[in-house]
């Protein structure tokens, strides 16, 4: 079952889409992924209860892809979730504090890394709701989305691939989607791209992995079209 489609116009000074096989060298794709798509569309309307996601169909390049170098410190390590949620509730000591100036440990401290980024980034991403429950309230649902677009609202600021790069949202209304800007002559064939990713993780953190979908990804005239996770033309693990 599904919903309706509904379509945002999204803008930011800078985005980064890192390619997996250059993730320690981050260097973006030219064009915003299904998942970082998928990400702006659950920043404003989504909950895990509500039993449905966000389907990717299509990208609209508003503006042709232009790379800026930037070059930014990261801190190498991080902190366990569930010792961070004890720590928050008072139920555990910190036992070591995390330093991003420690410099005499090789899996903490910090690391300048060099980042070829996208600027002035600007799109229209549309989507429909996908729902696993035969019971879903479909036009209700998507009456909330259209309400919290609509005002501006948002659970969190949605951005493009990295939290320090905010992304800007507009819903265009039915009634606007065909008039509204019309996208950019831009076409390339990019190839294999990040589709979206999942977690196995246990509840009491034992193990995580991560897994991955891809695509063929080709631009024509500004449009990327993006096919259905369950479609032939996405390639993920078996199971």
């Amino acid at each position: 079952m599904r919903g309706k489609t509904h379509c945002l116009e999204v803008w930011g000074d800078f985005a980064c889409f890192t390619r997996p096989e250059m993730k320690v060298e981050r260097f973006s794709y030219p064009v915003i992924t299904p998942s970082a798509s998928r990400g702006i569309f659950d920043a404003i309307y989504w909950k895990r209860s509500y039993g449905f996601y966000w389907q990717i169909e299509k990208v609209e390049i508003l503006s042709p892809p232009r790379y800026i170098a930037l070059r930014r410190n990261e801190v190498k390590g991080n902190i366990s979730i569930q010792d961070a949620s004890k720590w928050m509730k008072s139920k555990a000591e910190i036992e070591e504090p995390f330093l991003a100036d420690d410099m005499d440990n090789e899996l903490k401290g910090r690391t300048q890394r060099q980042t070829m980024a996208l600027k002035d980034v600007h799109y229209k991403l549309y989507a429909h709701m996908r729902f696993r429950n035969g019971e879903a309230n479909i036009q209700g649902h998507d009456a909330q989305f259209l309400r919290l677009a609509g005002h501006g609202k948002c659970f969190y600021q949605p951005f493009f691939g990295c939290r320090e790069f905010p992304a800007y949202f507009e819903l265009i209304e039915d009634t606007k989607i065909e008039i509204n800007k019309t996208p950019n002559d831009y076409s390339a064939e990019i190839g294999t791209m990040l589709y979206d990713t999942f977690d196995l993780r246990k509840s009491n953190d034992e193990y995580s992995l991560q897994f991955i979908s891809v695509f063929h990804a080709s631009v024509r005239g500004g449009i990327m079209r993006v096919p259905p996770y369950e479609s032939d033309d996405v390639l993920k693990p078996e199971g």
